[in-house]
């Protein structure tokens, strides 16, 4: 199973790493424990991949995820949602049993 990228999320990441001169980096998806749901999204861009990591490439744009939280990742989809008020990147993830309201915390 993969970690899958939208075409917004794709275009989003490829900008990011363009405006911060890093065009061979990625965005590095992770778990943490916490949250008001249990567990946690972590999302940061990243220069390289680290020793271990898997790695995904979607629409030009390149996602890092450790194994341990691969475990949590796998099938999920990131997408870019925008409105008026908000903007940021959703997870579409088919192993959570529940969320919180903003979505970034969840159960499994």
């Amino acid at each position: 199973m993969s970690v899958y990228v939208s075409l917004k999320a794709a275009k989003k990441i490829r900008e990011t790493l363009d405006n911060q001169n890093t065009p061979d980096g990625g965005l590095r998806l992770g778990v943490k424990g916490g949250g008001c749901s249990g567990l946690s999204y972590v999302i940061r861009y990243e220069s390289e991949k680290r020793p271990g990591d898997k790695i995904f490439e979607e629409h030009g744009a390149r996602v890092f995820v450790d194994l341990k939280s691969y475990l949590y990742l796998k099938g999920t989809t990131l997408d870019w949602q925008g409105t008026l008020l908000q903007e940021g990147f959703a997870f579409l993830n088919p192993n959570a049993s529940g969320s919180c309201s903003c979505g970034l915390s969840f159960t499994v």
